[in-house]
């Protein structure tokens, strides 16, 4: 698990606490259970909705810690500056992750699927609680090292979905990739 500080922001967004997780076995459980969460009424609801309270991200398609950090730094910013495209911080970061506008295809692509085998959870709360056993009590898998994360990423969908079939050189595609996550914004 790692824990990112942005003091730019207020203290309930400048501590993002993230973790890697692989030979996942509850993925299409994870996949209904937010699905239910997010309709769910009521005080039962709001307790589900705080459970699995996290950016759930496929693994694969990430293709550094700058790209994740990149994509988390600009829901952040998106939500400081009240001009959120999707209804959480959390699926901001997975829209942003995304090199289209389709918040549909984002989290299809970039979010927990049925299939999903490895995932980053991301907790952008500010809380200094032991956000391993919250997160780990959501995901049924092994809490890994980001430093394994070259070994899950998934190239030839990466660059498939960022129509950069012609480069095969990883350090290349990572710099575009975090690129057009930085200028996704703009862009929009």
């Amino acid at each position: 698990m790692e824990t990112f500080t942005f003091p730019q922001f207020s203290t309930d967004r400048s501590v993002v606490h993230t973790a890697l997780y692989t030979n996942i076995s509850n993925a299409a459980a994870l996949r209904k259970r937010i699905i239910e969460a997010a309709v769910a009424e009521g005080e039962a609801g709001e307790r589900e909705r705080d459970a699995v309270n996290f950016a759930f991200i496929d693994a694969r398609l990430i293709t550094s810690r700058l790209h994740l950090q990149t994509a988390i730094y600009q829901a952040i910013l998106a939500e400081s500056q009240k001009s959120l495209r999707t209804r959480t911080v959390h699926s901001e970061v997975i829209w942003a992750l995304n090199p289209t506008n389709n918040i549909t295809e984002a989290l299809r692509r970039y979010g927990v699927s049925e299939t999903t085998t490895s995932v980053i959870v991301v907790s952008i709360d500010g809380a200094t609680t032991d956000m391993e056993s919250k997160m780990g009590a959501t995901v049924a898998g092994t809490l890994t090292g980001f430093s394994k994360l070259e070994d899950v990423t998934d190239w030839a969908a990466v660059a498939k979905y960022h129509k950069l079939n012609k480069l095969s050189d990883a350090s290349e595609v990572d710099k575009i990739v975090v690129s057009t996550v930085a200028m996704k914004s703009v862009m929009s």
